[in-house]
């Protein structure tokens, strides 16, 4: 009882270091898009000196940053949309039917794991090249897709294994089809593992900097990661307006976690659990 009790405010103590140094390098970031690219050099980790908007409003007339923004965000929502169906169709099947190839299903699946996509790079820009892909957000979302089922089939398909079956087999009784216990039933209390799945595959979408960089040459058409490249010069950059850029471009992900943060924590929790 005693060591119960002299625990815990070890472990509050414990927890607000984590938190406090997981906050940090993004209040950092927040507050140095206040601030002139000699202003963070010289006081890097002091408050800015007056809070103006000037950094946004550099940054905005540098580069088309509302079109890298939209680029992204379609991207991102249209590859983690086709994920999360096209893996939950994958999962259910292998998790709720039996048939002898359905090892073997998962097995291929879980080779998209194994392989490194970055080392056929030569041949994906052949093949986007064949398709006419190349310069098309299409490309993207296509990689995306691609890159990230492995994984979401892997997530969702222990958590359909874990799942009773009675509710199933009830709605089955009553006449239910497939897609409709899948989309009615199933579906409703999967949440943790479709969130813990959104959340893994956003992140990955909107961070990803290589693809964009090898398939679009449009600056139009780049996202975010790519096209903050464009204000950095050959001998300086301007520090301000890209902690700014950067400041706008952690926004979704933070709303993204705030909102499925609770989904996303059940998830790695029951998953342990099972």
């Amino acid at each position: 009882m005693k060591n119960t009790i002299w625990s815990k405010p070890f472990y509050y103590v414990f927890a607000f270091l984590v938190a406090s140094v997981s906050i940090y390098p993004i209040l950092l970031m927040i507050l140095s898009s206040f601030k002139t690219s000699s202003e963070i050099f010289t006081n890097p980790l002091s408050l800015p000196e007056t809070f103006t908007l000037d950094t946004y409003k550099s940054l905005l007339e540098q580069v088309p940053f509302m079109t890298y923004f939209m680029n992204s965000v379609l991207v991102s929502v249209v590859s983690v949309t086709l994920i999360l169906v096209t893996s939950s169709l994958a999962a259910f099947y292998i998790a709720r039917f039996t048939f002898v190839w359905n090892n073997m299903i998962f097995f291929f699946f879980l080779m998209g794991m194994m392989l490194p996509i970055k080392l056929g790079i030569v041949p994906l820009f052949i093949l986007m090249k064949d398709l006419q892909l190349l310069n098309s957000l299409w490309s993207l979302i296509f990689m995306y897709v691609a890159t990230g089922i492995p994984l979401s089939v892997l997530i969702l398909t222990g958590f359909f294994r874990t799942m009773p079956r009675e509710l199933e087999e009830a709605a089955r009784i009553d006449g239910a089809g497939n897609l409709r216990i899948l989309w009615n039933v199933v579906l409703p209390l999967m949440r943790p593992a479709l969130g813990t799945v959104m959340i893994i595959q956003f992140i990955q979408s909107w961070n990803d900097f290589f693809f964009p960089l090898i398939f679009i040459t449009d600056d139009l058409k780049r996202t975010i990661p790519v096209g903050m490249l464009s204000l950095f010069g050959e001998y300086s950059a301007d520090w301000g307006a890209l902690f700014a850029g950067l400041t706008l471009a952690s926004l979704p992900m933070i709303v993204l976690f705030f909102i499925a943060s609770k989904q996303f924590m059940e998830g790695l929790t029951q998953g342990a659990i099972k």
